[in-house]
């Protein structure tokens, strides 16, 4: 049976008019059976509708009631899907999953590869196990845009790095993918002497002979923990290689701008941070349409910061200590960020301490993957007085405020009782805490950060 499961009902809401519970199940509206949230919301565009809910004692209601078209019922369910994730048919040499700590929570070992999680939340998809049906219903819904997961336009070389027979029909999933009237985004997860050079080459090139369906093609290069035990070769990318990446796809971009006005394809931060380069212009990343998946998330933050502080006065303040935790990788920009802050008040006085990631390996470098542990320990080492903490709201759970180790943000401030301990999710955060820490308070409460372990916790409805 398929389940959707109430896990919140918003005040004032139709579902609150109608009497609905947390933890009720809606199983059909109008004699249809859900299958997923968008089942859900194709079936509740009906002005007259049939409820069939099971209470957590197990028995049936049926509820009709009358409803404006665009009336949303107002809860949010346990999941997405009500009949089961799809799960990756995949065993990919790159997989970050797999290269997870052992004895994490179970939700961190979710390896979805759902097309119906790639329209709702841009998850990205291989499509090695969908059939026939799921292309059917893309188009009976329009289910677009999705987020395609690439790798490489080469079918024996994506096969082998999925290791799955499967993906070597990547052209004709694509193909079908458009003929259901789809348009989709493209990520190629690049791994040093396996799918660059002369194979990312074609890649880009059959790509981009492939818009409009295909709206862009983000690179990312691969990650690797400790904790990695697969036998399949594959390298991270140094200084040079990092160089040679960012030259050879910057032709790419300089000819879509000539030819379309838009860069369409865009490298991982990642790049420019390994090559010692500057980070694009913000123009140069059109609306940043891949930043869920960490594409320019350094130029948007930094632009956040600049538009925030336009025209503002500075304030002047009590003399403030500030320790700013950060992955090592994008610790320099933080600190150019805080020397501004700095000149600009003379009783600012901020620290950037860039957490070495010793749960994953430290060649994992970015801040969304630091634990709480890891922070606790670098931050003990560190002395001297301070007022406060700043910690990256990406490195704790959607929704929650617990780390990647189920180590609690409540536990962070308890190891420091007289420092108050404030996340920081964006460039504009940033600015408000260091220009106005006595009155800087992040409200977490609605934000929905996409995880980085790819299975949504919940979604709304």
């Amino acid at each position: 049976m398929y389940l959707g499961k109430i896990i919140r009902i918003q005040p004032e809401s139709l579902a609150e008019e109608l009497g609905l519970a947390v933890g009720d199940k809606v199983l059909e509206v109008n004699g249809q059976k859900l299958r997923d949230i968008i089942d859900l919301s194709f079936s509740f565009a009906d002005e007259e509708i049939d409820l069939l809910i099971e209470h957590e004692d197990g028995e049936q209601e049926m509820i009709s009631f009358d409803k404006d078209y665009d009336e949303e019922l107002g809860a949010e369910f346990e999941s997405a899907v009500f009949d089961g994730i799809r799960k990756c048919a995949n065993n990919c040499c790159f997989c970050f999953v797999n290269m997870t700590a052992p004895n994490m929570r179970e939700s961190l070992s979710v390896k979805d590869d759902d097309y119906r999680m790639s329209f709702l939340y841009g998850n990205f998809i291989t499509m090695t196990n969908m059939v026939e049906a799921d292309f059917r219903r893309i188009e009976q819904f329009h289910l677009s845009p999705l987020f395609v997961s690439v790798q490489a336009m080469n079918p024996a070389l994506r096969a082998e790095m999925l290791r799955c027979k499967r993906a070597a029909d990547i052209a004709g999933q694509l193909d079908r993918l458009e003929a259901a009237g789809a348009d989709y985004h493209t990520q190629v997860v690049l791994c040093a002497g396996l799918n660059d050079g002369a194979e990312l080459e074609r890649t880009i090139r059959e790509l981009s002979e492939r818009r409009p369906h295909v709206l862009s093609v983000a690179i990312v290069p691969v990650g690797i923990t400790k904790h990695r035990r697969d036998p399949y070769p594959i390298r991270q990318f140094d200084l040079a290689g990092a160089g040679e990446v960012i030259d050879q796809v910057s032709a790419w971009q300089e000819k879509s701008r000539r030819e379309t006005g838009s860069t369409f394809f865009y490298l991982g931060d990642e790049f420019y941070f390994l090559a010692g380069r500057e980070l694009p212009s913000e123009e140069e990343y059109d609306g940043f349409p891949q930043l869920d998946n960490g594409i320019g998330l350094t130029r948007n933050f930094l632009c956040e910061w600049e538009k925030e502080g336009l025209g503002k006065d500075r304030s002047r303040q009590q003399p403030v200590r500030l320790d700013v935790i950060s992955g090592t990788s994008v610790a320099p920009v933080l600190e150019r960020l805080a020397g501004k802050a700095m000149e600009q008040q003379e009783d600012l006085h901020v620290r950037v301490i860039p957490v070495p990631n010793r749960y994953f390996g430290e060649t994992v470098n970015v801040s969304g993957l630091l634990t709480g542990r890891d922070i606790l320990l670098t931050l003990k080492e560190i002395k001297g007085e301070r007022d406060g903490i700043l910690i990256p709201e990406s490195a704790l759970r959607a929704g929650e405020d617990v780390f990647l180790d189920d180590y609690s943000l409540k536990e962070l401030c308890e190891a420091f009782p007289k420092t108050r301990i404030e996340p920081v999710k964006s460039g504009r955060d940033y600015y408000r805490a260091l220009h106005d820490w006595e009155n800087y308070r992040k409200e977490r409460s609605g934000e929905t950060d996409y995880m980085w372990q790819s299975n949504a916790g919940y979604t709304k409805y």
